[in-house]
């Protein structure tokens, strides 16, 4: 069910040189069957308040039904959920004004366990870009994605992504890593906090104790951006956006066959990512195979 968690998001960066921010925020979890039918005075969906959710603030940006959005991107993935719990982690509206960097849908089969997440990044330049990311039959996300949309103009495309999350419970703890080509950190992003229910009190709460929270994060992110380039830190030139607004990862399965191997070799980019499927060690890297094509798929050692 729905929840507020209370806590702070830190970000890394390890090169070229390094940089360290850490802010107090909290998100929402929305389970997105439950939105029309919260009754809370301080939370309004798709109408002003002082604290809001609007449904053209993600997804296509189109104001449609964000659960039907989230079923055709898990469909394009082949992932059918058979009308499981779909929840979005994000930030709310702040008096009429939100900038989520990243909100996570966690998606749900029937029985409760995660099939998938769908990590939705906004850049401060207005566009937005998907990347979807099967769950391990234990529930869990532990993979590796190739960077397809441009963040930062502090960082460049050769790059890939390890993900670490599970479901929101009695807390919540996200950690992303981007890696170089030779498989080098070279940022890391994290957030945990803590569950509360979501209330009227606990939103009052919140406010009181993050007050204007979404204008701190889009002046928090220009403040850090004249702090990098201060530490002399070039810009990197900005590339078009990508075609297509998703990114699909495919499920991890049995390593295959000496001819598809031998066919993915030719047609595949090689980057330097580090370690292994359940616990990623800077001295296990090694490399990994990214098929070029609308559906990235990524094999790591077992």
């Amino acid at each position: 069910m729905s929840a507020l968690y209370d806590g702070a998001v830190v970000h890394q960066r390890f090169a070229p040189k390094r940089h360290r921010l850490r802010y107090r925020i909290f998100q929402l979890l929305l389970d997105l069957d439950e939105l029309p039918e919260l009754s809370l005075r301080l939370l309004r969906h798709n109408r002003f308040g002082l604290f809001g959710f609007h449904d053209r603030d993600h997804g296509a940006g189109d104001g449609a039904p964000l659960r039907a959005y989230a079923e055709s991107v898990l469909a394009r993935a082949g992932i059918d959920i058979q009308g499981g719990a779909i929840r979005l982690l994000c930030m709310p509206r702040v008096l009429g004004y939100v900038f989520n960097p990243l909100s996570i849908y966690y998606c749900h089969r029937r029985d409760g366990v995660l099939a998938a997440t769908i990590l939705e990044v906004t850049n401060t330049f207005g566009e937005r870009h998907s990347y979807v990311v099967p769950a391990d039959a234990d529930g869990r996300v532990k993979r590796v994605c190739p960077k397809t949309f441009f963040v930062s103009p502090f960082m460049g495309m050769d790059m890939a992504y390890d993900f670490k999350l599970a479901a929101p419970a009695g807390d919540v703890a996200t950690a992303i890593v981007g890696r170089g080509p030779s498989g080098e950190a070279l940022i890391s992003a994290a957030f945990a906090g803590a569950r509360q229910d979501l209330t009227d009190a606990s939103l009052a709460r919140a406010f009181v104790a993050h007050p204007l929270m979404t204008l701190k994060v889009i002046a928090a992110i220009h403040w850090e951006a004249a702090k990098l380039v201060a530490k002399g830190i070039r810009l990197v030139r900005k590339p078009a956006p990508p075609v297509r607004p998703l990114t699909v990862l495919a499920p991890l399965e049995a390593d295959p066959p000496a001819a598809h191997q031998a066919q993915a070799q030719r047609r595949a980019s090689h980057v330097a990512l580090v370690g292994r499927r359940r616990r990623l060690q800077p001295q296990q890297a090694k490399a990994a195979e990214i098929a070029v094509g609308e559906q990235p798929q990524i094999k790591l050692p077992a």
